[in-house]
């Protein structure tokens, strides 16, 4: 039986450009995320996972934009392989359909490690450098979501017992955030 090509793509904020991931890739039907690869809650990839078919061959630029870690990957495969789809990784230049062999499953172990652990080195660089930068005064972190005046609205509001859940949605602010807000002093 031979299916349809399908492509995955992941992107982790708004602003990247998914075009490159399977640019040049010939596939009939694409899901693209936009979501970091921590978000578990991934509506493209849901939908691409009830989507495939026995047959199907499920086309991902790279192991790191399918999965979040190595656990996740593993299963990942094996229930898409386990219901016959085949799945290609462009950048490893590898290919899983089930009926791996061991070289195979060993080097999606060591492909998907070597993956976590490049991200993790990635967090640690990024936490030095936010230190280095806080301690020299240059790190302001994020830009806050609502101005001093929508704040003070917020606060007035919150004192008059509206109920936060609804004002968190009003304002278009998580509730920790409206609590962060309640917290710092004005």
């Amino acid at each position: 039986m031979h299916g349809q090509r399908i492509g995955y793509i992941r992107v982790s904020t708004l602003d990247q450009n998914p075009d490159r991931q399977l640019e040049g890739v010939p596939v009939g039907k694409v899901f693209i995320d936009k979501a970091s690869g921590k978000d578990t809650q991934r509506p493209q990839l849901e939908a691409l996972l009830n989507y495939v078919r026995e047959g199907d061959t499920l086309v991902v630029h790279s192991m790191d934009r399918l999965a979040r870690n190595l656990d996740d990957l593993r299963r990942m495969v094996q229930q898409l392989t386990g219901r016959g789809v085949r799945i290609e990784f462009v950048k490893e230049s590898l290919a899983f359909t089930g009926e791996d062999s061991p070289m195979a499953n060993l080097l999606l172990s060591v492909m998907g490690a070597f993956a976590e652990f490049e991200r993790a080195l990635i967090r640690e660089r990024q936490r030095e450098g936010i230190s280095l930068a806080k301690q020299r005064g240059v790190y302001r972190g994020r830009k806050k979501a609502l101005s001093e005046s929508r704040i003070e609205e917020l606060r007035r509001r919150v004192e008059a017992r509206e109920p936060k859940a609804a004002l968190a949605r009003e304002f278009g602010i998580s509730r920790a955030t409206l609590y962060e807000y309640l917290r710092t002093p004005p």
